[in-house]
């Protein structure tokens, strides 16, 4: 499942701890807000965070991918792969940690094309899935800009972090991925950005013009 996956704006490449630790370590120290919703961290140390890192690369029930801008060439996020049934052709993306240098940039949005299309392209599966907290509602609207179908939400779902946890679920489907491609390939291509890096049109704008 780990592959490295290149795009214009980032490229994607397993998770290594000793690899990746110090520079996540710097985007993300004293962030701890981005946590809020993840099973784990805040961090305190980088060595703290170097051990959770760890313990996702010996994951063998996710593969966590690091997130790379080509601007900066250091890892600055991660994502992974998880709850993957290759039975059934089903798999869900999930774990999203992004810091605030990689949040709202196009190299976020090329990351999470880029995790899709080898989802649909490269391993042939037929339904690719995103959850969240039903409270988190930057995950929520992130998932139906990129493409994803609210399907409805999972009640007392988990506890997390001794939380209770609602859960969002949303889809996308194999024959909804050309439709969804296109969208995300206008979006990112470099005429939609003006001189200064302004999008000339948004992801949802481009999905429902192309319809």
């Amino acid at each position: 499942m780990p592959a490295t996956l290149r795009g214009r704006y980032v490229t994607l490449e397993p998770l290594q701890a000793e690899r990746h630790a110090a520079a996540l370590w710097q985007a993300v120290r004293g962030q701890d807000e981005l946590w809020t919703w993840l099973a784990d961290g805040p961090f305190s140390t980088e060595s703290e965070l170097r051990e959770a890192l760890a313990q996702k690369q010996a994951a063998t029930a996710a593969a966590f991918l690091a997130l790379i801008p080509a601007a900066t060439g250091k890892a600055a996020g991660y994502a992974s792969y998880m709850r993957i049934e290759p039975a059934h052709g089903v798999l869900e993306v999930g774990n999203i940690l992004l810091s605030p240098s990689l949040q709202r940039t196009t190299a976020a949005t090329e990351a999470m094309y880029l995790m899709a299309r080898h989802v649909f392209e490269d391993l042939g599966y037929r339904r690719y899935e995103w959850k969240c907290n039903a409270l988190n509602e930057p995950s929520r609207r992130a998932a139906l800009r990129y493409g994803f179908t609210f399907e409805g939400i999972f009640r007392q779902h988990m506890v997390i972090k001794d939380r209770n946890r609602d859960t969002a679920w949303f889809s996308m489907l194999d024959h909804e991925w050309p439709a969804r491609k296109r969208a995300f390939e206008s979006w990112l291509d470099p005429a939609n950005f003006d001189e200064g890096g302004k999008q000339r049109q948004s992801l949802p704008e481009i999905t429902v013009a192309q319809r």
